[in-house]
């Protein structure tokens, strides 16, 4: 499973590695990769992660999610 996740608010390398690691330790999440130029994050996960689940976890983070896109 693919998702690219449209985010608000990220603007250097601690941002980068914060929203990174936060994905990286959900239940199923393979790997998390931000790209800042973009403002968004492919999220790529071995199983069904739900859309909520990720939305909390950057949220939490203190970023605010525009959209999620499954590929």
């Amino acid at each position: 499973m693919e998702k690219v996740i449209s985010v608000e608010g990220m603007s250097c390398g601690h941002c980068k590695t914060r929203v990174e690691s936060i994905l990286k330790s959900i239940d199923g999440v393979e790997n998390a990769q931000v790209n800042l130029e973009e403002k968004n994050v492919v999220v790529i996960a071995n199983k069904k992660v739900s859309d909520a689940v990720l939305k909390e976890a950057i949220l939490d983070a203190g970023f605010d999610v525009e959209n999620i896109i499954e590929k």
